[in-house]
C-alpha cells in the first residue's frame, strides 16, 4: 500500500478536539484519538497531549458547541466500502464519484452525445485525484500571481483560492503519471475546448477507444498512487449489452458518424505530434477485439470476457485478421492530382486543382475536406479526391481523353509551384 504522508490533524479536526477536552476534560486521550482515526490515516495519540498541553497549535480556536454536536451526530463518516472519510478524504471520494458517474452516465441507455458527457465529467475526477495526491504529498497545487513584485496567493472575484486547473496539474514538474497518460488526458482536454466552443455531432465511435483508456488509465493510478482498495473495476466490472454486432453493422455505425470537421482537425493536429509507439500505446488508446467465444472446457463455459496476451498463439492469429483503424489518409495536392490522373483523368493538372479549390472554398474547415498541419502545409482527405474524381467525371471529355499522337501534359514550373 502507497505510503501515506498525510497523517497530521487537520485544523478542523484540532477544533473538534479543542472543544471535547473542554467539554471533557478528564477523557482519556485514547478515547478521543478513536474519534479521528480511520482505514486511511493513522494518528498517534501523542497529538491529542499535544494539544491537551497546549505545546502544539495553540492559536487554533475552539469548535462550538454547534460544530462538535454536528460532528458526534454524524460520526462516523465513512465509506463503508473504501473507510474514505467522507470530509477528511473529501477529494479522493470526489474523484472516485466523478469517473464511476462518468462511466454510469457513457454506458446509460438512451443517450445521444455520451462521450461528451463523459469528457467532462472525467476531466472533473482526474483533476480531483490530482488534487488529492498533491495534498497527502504536501505539494502545492494552487495558483499564484505576482503583485507588485510579491507573489501573492490567485483568487476568483467572490475572494475564492484558484486550484490548478487538469492541464496546470499534468503539466506540473511532480505529476504521477507517465507521458502516455498524460498525452491520453491532453487529448481529451482538447476535445473538451472542441465542446465548449463549438457543436458536436455525435463523436461516441470515433474517441472510444481514447475513453476507454482513460477508465484503465484512472483505475491504475489511483490504485497505485492511494491503494488497491479504492479500484473501481468492483463499482463497475462489466458492461452488459442486448445486441451483438453483424457484420455490416460496424461498417454502418461507422457511416452514421459525420465526425465535425473541427473536431477532425483537432485530432489530426494532437496525434501529428505523438510517435508511432506513443499513438500505438493502450495508456493513449485503448481498443479491444471481441470475438464470439466457443468454448472448449467446461470452466470456461460462462466466462463472457476473456484476455489474451497479444503474443500467445492466439492472440497472434487474431491480430494478423485484425485491420486496424487508423487515422484518416491525408494527400498532398500533387498527389491529389497523381491519383487523379491515374483514375482516367490525365488531362487534369494542378491548375485545374487550384482553381476547384477555390472555386468551392475547400480549404474552409467545416467542409471537412481538409485539415492544416503543423507545418503549416495543407492536407487532403480522401473526401476531396472523391470530390475531385466527381468533378472530373461531370466534365465529360474535357480531363478524360488526350489527343490522338499526344502526351499527357507534364507539370509546368507553375504547376510544381502550386504543389
Amino acid at each position: 500500500m502507497p505510503r501515506n504522508r498525510g497523517k497530521a490533524l487537520e485544523r478542523w479536526e484540532v477544533s473538534l478536539v479543542k472543544a471535547m477536552l473542554a467539554k471533557h476534560p478528564r477523557c482519556p486521550d485514547q478515547d478521543i484519538l478513536a474519534y479521528f482515526t480511520r482505514p486511511t490515516r493513522s494518528i498517534n495519540h501523542r497529538a491529542i497531549s499535544e494539544i491537551r498541553t497546549g505545546t502544539k497549535h495553540a492559536t487554533t480556536r475552539v469548535a462550538t458547541e454547534e460544530e462538535l454536536s454536528d460532528f458526534l451526530t454524524t460520526w462516523p463518516n465513512v465509506d463503508p466500502q473504501t473507510g474514505l472519510n467522507l470530509r477528511g478524504d473529501e477529494l479522493l471520494v470526489k474523484a472516485r464519484e466523478a469517473m464511476i458517474a462518468a462511466v454510469h452516465t457513457f454506458n446509460g441507455a438512451g443517450l445521444h452525445f455520451r462521450a461528451e458527457l463523459f469528457i467532462v465529467t472525467a476531466v472533473i475526477a482526474w483533476t480531483y485525484l490530482h488534487h488529492a495526491y498533491y495534498r497527502r504529498e504536501g505539494i502545492e497545487y494552487r495558483h499564484f500571481d505576482f503583485v507588485n513584485g510579491v507573489r501573492t496567493l490567485a483568487r476568483t472575484k467572490e475572494g475564492a483560492e484558484k486550484y490548478l486547473e487538469l492541464g496546470a496539474c499534468i503539466r506540473h514538474a511532480q505529476s504521477p503519471l507517465d507521458q502516455n497518460e498524460k498525452n491520453n488526458l491532453d487529448f481529451l482536454i482538447e476535445i473538451r475546448h472542441e465542446i465548449e466552443h463549438r457543436t458536436t455531432s455525435r463523436i461516441d465511435v470515433t474517441i472510444s477507444a481514447k475513453l476507454q483508456a482513460c477508465c484503465i488509465n484512472f483505475n491504475s493510478s489511483i490504485k497505485r498512487l492511494f491503494g488497491d482498495q479504492f479500484g473501481l473495476e468492483r463499482r463497475i466490472p462489466i458492461a452488459l449489452q442486448f445486441v451483438t454486432f453483424s457484420r455490416d453493422q460496424r461498417g454502418a455505425l461507422k457511416k452514421e458518424i459525420d465526425l465535425p470537421a473541427h473536431i477532425q482537425t483537432m485530432m489530426d493536429k494532437f496525434q501529428e505530434n505523438l510517435t508511432e509507439e506513443q499513438l500505438s500505446d493502450p495508456r493513449y488508446s485503448f481498443a479491444a477485439i471481441f470475438v464470439q467465444k466457443i468454448a472448449k472446457r467446461k470452466g470456461t463455459a460462462d466466462e463472457a470476457i476473456e484476455f489474451l496476451a497479444a503474443d500467445s498463439d492466439l492472440g497472434q492469429q487474431i491480430n494478423n485478421v485484425y485491420i486496424r483503424e487508423r487515422e484518416p489518409a491525408k494527400f498532398k495536392p500533387m498527389q491529389i492530382v497523381n491519383l487523379v490522373k491515374e483514375r482516367g483523368f490525365p488531362r487534369f493538372t494542378i491548375t485545374d486543382h487550384t482553381h476547384l479549390w477555390q472555386e468551392l472554398d475547400a480549404k474552409n474547415p467545416g467542409k471537412g475536406y481538409g485539415t492544416l498541419l503543423g507545418d503549416g502545409a495543407w492536407y487532403w482527405y480522401q473526401r476531396w479526391l472523391d470530390r475531385v474524381l466527381e468533378h472530373c467525371d461531370e466534365a465529360g471529355d474535357r480531363y478524360r481523353f488526350v489527343k490522338r499522337g499526344a502526351a499527357a501534359p507534364a507539370a509546368t514550373p507553375v504547376d510544381q509551384a502550386q504543389a
